[in-house]
């Protein structure tokens, strides 16, 4: 569904004058048009301000306790070395640099705000020791001080995998079964026994040591072979890429042909940001940018679907990084207060999509961010701890909607704004997006009196939704507002 859905009538009035007639909410719900088989979620991304030592790591991880999510991915990230990687220094003859200080922390705050869902693992960032590099690849001492130079290297050193493989199966060990044997034979026991259901390989391999698919499908299948064998029941998942543009990659992974014996693509993933089309841009064209931004890569995951249902149709995918970004990693001045629920709506308009699409996961990116490190994707208030628009969206959403849910016709809308009613397994819902920086109040069909609207908003912004009650068979929609209406 594009953005502009319906052209209102003109009147003539008797004196000549013309106006526009209201449009009436229309909802057929003898028809549905899609069943949604989507689940919303969210990824966590390791950073100095989700540490315990943090300000706001306690509300953050009750805000995703709260959350009750599904398919929570979990990134500790190349910036920090130290918080990302177990293996720093390669194994000398007498003794190995294994080290979990700075890793078991915030992966045990994890699986307790989820404990009773599912998560998506992802150790993403490789000892750069295993990579061809022109010399040894420093890390800061301390682990909050970021580098954005750690990916180095083109080629393993390895070519055949199997040591990052070992560098893997011994982290995935540490975790899932207790500990594990070092390369010189020590045991080193951790204690952790978690579950991991799903285990994503690598992040953005497009551009992180900018690896070819026929490279990363080799990783991919040494990984996952190897991991198999300590945990037969964890699905992986494979590519993550930054740029879902080149087809060969998608071509190429999702081919059985391509992988091991034994080792099929389980599942894929992939991202998408929405950004200004020129430095200088500001919100009052934000609020068009980002939702034609959206709509190109929509088009990009029919595209995609297309191929995966051609080449391995029984491959489930999550699009597991979906969001909006300023200037990276940093924003120089304020960020427009407004900004977050327009980024909010731009996620509640793909996940929509994505839904009559079929896609399983859609995740949006990321629950902490703050200055310096990607404030414009954060989800909390990192001067607060409080969650912003965007997280109460998600919140809204996830709360109201998931899979199973049926889709059913829904017309009559203004130009600007989205709505979707659904049949869901607690009622009849309507999901109302407004895309525009400008309130707008339209018609709905008498059936609707007596609904409870839950929305958020700029006037609600870093509050929970705002609740109020359908009295005269209209809606007023205030500025990027995501509103779902519960009819009795």
């Amino acid at each position: 569904m594009k953005l502009l859905h319906i052209i209102p009538l003109l009147l003539i009035t008797a004196k000549g004058f013309t106006q526009t007639a209201q449009p009436v909410l229309h909802i057929d719900w003898n028809k549905i048009t899609h069943v949604s088989k989507t689940t919303s979620t969210l990824q966590l991304v390791e950073n100095p301000m989700v540490r315990p030592s943090s300000p706001i790591h306690k509300q953050t991880f009750a805000a995703l306790k709260d959350l009750k999510a599904d398919y929570v991915r979990y990134v500790p990230w190349f910036p920090y070395p130290k918080m990302a990687v177990a293996e720093l220094k390669p194994p000398a003859k007498e003794t190995t640099y294994w080290d979990f200080t700075y890793l078991d922390s915030t992966m045990s705050a994890l699986m307790e705000a989820t404990s009773g869902h599912t998560v998506v693992i992802n150790f993403s960032t490789t000892p750069a020791w295993m990579w061809k590099t022109d010399a040894v690849v420093p890390y800061p001492a301390d682990p909050y001080q970021p580098t954005w130079d750690y990916n180095q290297g083109r080629q393993l050193k390895d070519t055949t995998g199997k040591e990052l493989a070992g560098y893997y199966a011994r982290l995935f060990s540490w975790y899932t079964a207790g500990g594990f044997t070092d390369e010189l034979g020590k045991f080193h026991r951790s204690g952790h026994f978690y579950k991991i259901p799903y285990w994503e390989v690598l992040n953005e391999p497009d551009l992180e040591h900018n690896i070819s698919p026929q490279l990363y499908t080799k990783i991919y299948d040494a990984i996952a072979k190897e991991l198999k064998k300590i945990s037969p029941k964890t699905k992986f998942i494979g590519m993550s890429l930054a740029f879902a543009t080149n087809p060969g990659y998608f071509e190429y992974f999702l081919n059985p042909k391509n992988h091991a014996p034994g080792i099929v693509p389980e599942g894929i993933s992939y991202h998408f940001y929405a950004t200004p089309s020129w430095e200088d841009q500001e919100l009052a064209s934000y609020q068009y940018t980002f939702f034609e931004k959206a709509d190109a890569f929509l088009d990009r995951v029919r595209f995609i679907e297309n191929i995966r249902k051609r080449v391995a149709p029984s491959t489930f995918t999550t699009i597991n990084e979906i969001g909006s970004i300023l200037r990276s990693p940093q924003v120089i001045k304020p960020i427009d207060a407004r900004y977050w629920s327009l980024s909010g709506a731009t996620y509640a308009y793909i996940l929509l999509e994505l839904m009559k699409m079929g896609i399983d996961v859609a995740g949006e990116s990321q629950l902490v961010g703050y200055p310096t490190q990607f404030p414009d994707v954060s989800m909390m208030n990192w001067e607060t701890g409080n969650p912003n628009a965007r997280y109460w969206v998600l919140h809204l959403l996830h709360k109201n909607f998931g899979p199973g849910d049926q889709l059913v016709e829904t017309d009559g809308y203004p130009a600007g704004v989205i709505s979707q009613a659904f049949i869901t397994k607690k009622g009849r819902k309507v999901l109302f997006i407004n895309t525009r920086d400008k309130e707008v109040t339209f018609s709905l069909s008498s059936e609707m009196k007596g609904a409870t609207v839950i929305a958020t908003d700029i006037s609600t912004m870093d509050n929970p939704p705002a609740q109020s009650t359908v009295t005269n068979a209209s809606i007023t929609l205030r500025p990027f507002a995501v509103a779902v209406a519960v009819l009795n």
